[in-house]
């Protein structure tokens, strides 16, 4: 896992690592210094071998962040259309989902994703993840406190023993 801070902050830390190490420092008194393992300091020691603080090898190396291949406009149009509904793009139902989302932005934009990477595509633009109520729209509310009052518990008697 990458540590806290940018690629700049990681490397002064790096480069102080291994700058306390060439004043005759101990591994586990640097890393404790530091804040880091003693493993990384043994291996930025390595790494920055006889050139010590100034070793390329210990520069800042930026953490790789691919952007969205959507543009500003396009996640903005892309966020109207699913708020407008599913029937409104074309399709049968009023339910999302991720492989209906992605034929949406490939038919609209015409690029290509995978449904299980538009998660992140879709919770940076607001949305979350939702699950439509298993309830019938047709059910009566004041027939089902009825039904759970009156008819349940007698359904539901403890059970009783075989003789």
């Amino acid at each position: 896992m990458r540590p806290q801070g940018t690629s700049a902050d990681l490397e002064a830390r790096r480069r102080r690592a291994v700058k306390l190490l060439g004043e005759g420092w101990l591994v586990k008194d640097v890393a404790e210094a530091v804040g880091a393992s003693r493993q990384s300091v043994s291996k930025w020691k390595q790494l920055a071998g006889s050139r010590g603080e100034s070793a390329k090898t210990l520069a800042a190396k930026p953490q790789h962040v691919p952007e969205c291949r959507l543009s500003k406009p396009q996640q903005a149009k892309l966020k109207r259309q699913l708020r407008a509904g599913p029937r409104r793009a074309g399709f049968q139902t009023d339910l999302w989902t991720l492989p209906r989302v992605a034929e949406l932005v490939e038919r609209e934009f015409g690029v290509s994703y995978h449904p299980s990477h538009l998660g992140r595509l879709l919770h940076d633009l607001g949305f979350s993840c939702q699950k439509p109520k298993r309830r019938s729209k047709e059910q009566d509310p004041a027939a089902v406190k009825a039904w759970r009052e009156e008819e349940w518990p007698a359904i539901k008697k403890g059970r009783t023993r075989a003789s």
